[in-house]
């Protein structure tokens, strides 16, 4: 690696890369930089000089330097078990995580978001059941995080929040994740808001959600404003920044699937997908083909609208479930958007419980 003589006496001298011979270390990771991530697995196997620049910081320092970041998508199903892959859309190529080491069986209503170049689970419960006697994990609210770090690809634990939570708001207003709402217990709402710092480790409280509601709740952020939404209502309590306190808002907005691209909404309704803006809405493409689809998500990358995995049925002459792998894109802006597929999950399948971006 780069090594330079420290006796301020004699002028400093550049030893040669161990990665590439006859450059120096910068201009050998800038080489490395441009290769595609999913490519760093057979990076390794050169040698173990290579081994450890793949994995280090450093490395993907010069991959944002080098304009070289990609973006990804997170999957997390319900089939398998605390497993996440990440899709890579410029390759149509999944990529298969660690297991989330988390304790807790079949996590599930959990937070998921990125931040500081790390995939981040917060929160959930237990879905699992025991096959034997039909009873429920009993956790249904915790207060566990979880990082992925892209580098070292290692799951660890980070500094729990202050209020176990599920089926909460959860999202990334400048670097810093907020959560708010969401359920204690199977019967408790509540109107605790905190805030994460992904550098520091630390969370902070943030000021009440005005209401509380017997009603999961997501969160997006639009154009700096974090907006949380809960299931079945039209009002929408919006934080204007981190130095301002929430505000009621009655948006409107239509209830089903939704995606932010471009820094506006996109809900999925009554077989159509919608363009939502503030009392009014636009019809952007038909979406007729999930309206037996359920338990999907809906995520946006880009200029794409992604509708990822999910379960078809029951249907009045046939009980069973199909789990689903399949993956749909949609392009906006084009003059006719047309609905594609793209490759299938190649672990998971079923309902998703998390989907999220991530920059590598």
């Amino acid at each position: 690696m780069l090594m330079e003589n420290t006796d301020s006496t004699d002028p400093p001298v550049t030893i040669m890369s161990s990665l590439l011979e006859g450059l120096p270390d910068a201009v050998a990771l800038g080489c490395l930089a441009r290769v595609p991530f999913y490519l760093h697995p057979k990076l390794e196997l050169v040698s173990h000089s290579w081994r450890a620049a793949v994995r280090s910081p450093e490395l993907f320092k010069a991959r944002k330097e080098a304009n070289s970041s990609e973006d990804y998508l997170c999957v997390c199903a319900f089939d398998p078990e605390n497993l996440w892959q990440l899709y890579d859309p410029r390759r149509d190529h999944w990529i298969t995580l660690p297991v989330l080491p988390s304790k807790i069986r079949q996590l599930a209503n959990f937070g998921v978001v990125s931040a500081d170049g790390k995939l981040f689970v917060l929160g959930g419960g237990s879905d699992a059941v025991d096959p034997s006697t039909g009873d429920h994990d009993g956790i249904f609210a915790t207060d566990e995080v979880w990082s992925y770090d892209p580098v070292s690809r290692l799951w660890a634990s980070r500094a729990p929040m202050l209020v176990p939570r599920a089926l909460f708001a959860c999202c990334v207003l400048d670097g810093k994740i907020v959560v708010a709402g969401g359920f204690t217990s199977f019967r408790k709402s509540i109107s605790k808001a905190e805030i994460y710092d992904p550098e520091k480790d630390v969370w902070g409280p943030l000021p009440d959600l005005p209401y509380t509601h017997n009603t999961s709740c997501s969160g997006v952020v639009i154009r700096g404003r974090v907006h949380v939404l809960h299931k079945g209502l039209s009002t929408v309590q919006v934080l204007d920044g981190l130095n301002h306190g929430w505000t009621v808002q009655d948006y409107g907005w239509l209830q089903g699937p939704k995606a932010v691209a471009r820094e506006s909404l996109y809900v999925m309704s009554h077989g159509i997908l919608f363009k939502q803006e503030i009392g009014a809405r636009k019809v952007v493409a038909s979406a007729s083909e999930f309206r037996r689809r359920i338990g999907f998500a809906m995520i946006a990358l880009g200029n794409d609208i992604y509708v990822i995995g999910g379960v078809i049925g029951p249907e009045r002459w046939n009980s069973g479930i199909t789990k689903l792998s399949d993956v749909n894109i949609l392009t906006i802006g084009t003059e006719r958007p047309i609905w594609r597929r793209v490759a299938p999950m190649t672990r998971c399948n079923g309902t998703i419980l998390g989907c999220t971006q991530l920059r590598i």
